[in-house]
């Protein structure tokens, strides 16, 4: 008991020590995080306080600027969270490789130490104060819950399709889900996610992205056979993303699309490949062509799809 005591207070300290810090973090990039993030250009958050989905209740205190952090930097479009342990519970699942977001949950408590000494003493007890960690995933990051979770979610503009582009995906038979605000090909499972079309600042990025997907689609072992087994920032992860991108700039002059530029977060990592080996764009270009020439042979009518 002695030794939770001693502990108590530094824990206490760093579970508060980060979400001040989180607070400041928000401040020094020009967000007032008490504000809600409406207009956030990643997403469509909704109006309205962050809730628990399963219990219904709204979080209070810090956890609001916690949890609406979070769907500013990760353009949730719901502010509905669950426990792991609540998202099995309602017959659903968070999905592999989803990170959690940290929230606390403050309460107090009297030892049977301090109970004993304020009844020898005929005084009140006094309290120790504790904060707890939780983690909480959005609803947005979990798959097989109740339909009903998501009917806050905002209405969508309508689709701004290019039919040929449509016909593209369709014709080469992958595993094409969309949902959620991520977009991600998940090579174990060989599926691809995109969210839907009109969540996107700019429609058109929609084919840039469904593209860049699949051409990290065309490298599973049963097609072009590429080694997708890289973690996120090494630079093989930063080889194939290059792969990827130029894949899907490949397809899309192929089809007359021209989407925006892509963000400088991968533009960097790009660099610093390219700049420690000036044979990497020439190997990443053919590895891409060859991805295009796939993606691009799967079209009805356009005879047997590439040879890797």
């Amino acid at each position: 008991m002695t030794r939770q005591n001693k502990q108590a207070p530094q824990e206490r300290q760093t579970v508060y020590g980060q979400g001040t810090a989180r607070i400041i973090q928000e401040l020094e990039q020009g967000r007032v995080p008490w504000v809600q993030p409406w207009g956030n250009p990643d997403g469509a958050a909704g109006i309205g306080l962050p809730a628990n989905a399963d219990t219904g209740k709204n979080y209070s205190g810090i956890n609001i600027l916690l949890l609406w952090g979070a769907v500013f930097d990760r353009g949730f479009q719901l502010q509905s969270w669950l426990t792991y342990k609540q998202a099995e519970t309602l017959g659903g699942h968070v999905r592999k490789g989803e990170k959690s977001t940290t929230i606390v949950y403050a309460d107090s408590f009297i030892t049977r130490e301090e109970r004993r000494t304020a009844q020898n003493e005929h005084r009140d007890p006094q309290r120790v104060p504790f904060l707890k960690r939780y983690s909480v995933f959005n609803i947005e990051q979990c798959e097989g819950l109740p339909e009903n979770l998501y009917t806050d979610a905002p209405e969508l503009p309508e689709r701004e399709q290019i039919p040929h582009a449509e016909a593209l995906i369709k014709d080469t038979e992958a595993d094409f889900r969309v949902h959620g605000n991520r977009a991600f090909y998940v090579p174990s499972q060989d599926f691809i996610q995109v969210p839907p079309q009109p969540a996107f600042h700019e429609q058109i990025n929609y084919y840039r992205t469904c593209f860049h997907e699949l051409g990290h689609w065309t490298g599973h072992k049963s097609r072009l056979d590429r080694d997708l087994n890289h973690s996120k920032g090494s630079k093989p992860y930063a080889h194939e993303e290059l792969v990827a991108e130029m894949t899907s700039a490949f397809v899309c002059a192929s089809l007359l699309i021209t989407p925006t530029v892509r963000h400088t977060d991968y533009i960097a990592s790009w660099l610093e490949v390219l700049k420690e080996d000036d044979r990497a764009i020439f190997r990443a270009a053919s590895l891409a062509s060859k991805a295009a020439d796939y993606l691009l042979a799967t079209r009805q009518g356009e005879g047997t799809r590439a040879a890797a």
